[in-house]
């Protein structure tokens, strides 16, 4: 990379618009892991929906979190009970993940919808993904509406969660250590519908200098 030479750029102020044919903020954020979320009434209604911004976001609690950018029914049900469980989206479910996407009525399981298995979680009361390789059951620990810098509340809402148990299947452990790329993860890329795979070929390793 030689810095001296400029670059052509394309410069602008979201507010007041990019140009271009589709918005490349999620675009450049890329790839995002998929907040796939399931959660609970307290009617004990089961929801099932998948989110694309969606992080870990400290080690000593372990917490993740995933932002909505409306007041949805994830957020809804986890303000009620407080609790909910984080499924990974992988390539042999990515079908599935879409389908839970689909705006439905309340009452409505997208367990049922998917076809997916709702196995009933240990220590929190709402269902994991039983086909999911990897599933973390979560209490929540804040829900935070976002502001612009002017102070503006914007119309989404940051929830937060500990992990306090977590299910791993054991095919994705190989001498003690979980292989990310083996259960194939799928990740959000830009535009409506851009996705993703990780597979263990992409992969590779850099020691930190310290």
């Amino acid at each position: 990379m030689d810095a001296s030479t400029p670059k052509d750029l394309h410069f602008y102020e979201p507010k007041n618009g990019h140009g271009l044919k589709h918005d490349p903020f999620n675009a450049v954020i890329a790839p995002r892991p998929i907040g796939w979320i399931s959660s609970r009434d307290a009617r004990g209604n089961i929801n099932l929906a998948p989110y694309s911004f969606f992080n870990g976001f400290c080690y000593t609690p372990p917490i993740i979190g995933f932002s909505s950018t409306s007041w949805k029914d994830s957020v809804a049900n986890i303000q009620e009970t407080g609790e909910f469980v984080w499924n990974l989206a992988t390539m042999d479910l990515a079908k599935q993940m879409n389908a839970t996407a689909a705006h439905v009525d309340h009452e409505v399981s997208e367990f049922k919808i998917a076809g997916l298995t709702a196995v009933p979680g240990k220590l929190v009361n709402v269902p994991r993904v039983g086909e999911s390789p990897v599933s973390f059951e979560c209490k929540l620990t804040q829900i935070i509406q976002l502001q612009g810098a002017d102070g503006k509340k914007a119309q989404a809402w940051l929830t937060l969660g500990e992990v306090v148990a977590v299910h791993i299947d054991k095919a994705m452990i190989k001498d003690g250590v979980y292989q990310t790329a083996l259960a194939r993860p799928i990740v959000r890329a830009g535009r409506r519908g851009d996705y993703f795979e990780i597979r263990p070929e992409a992969m590779f390793e850099m020691v930190r200098p310290d």
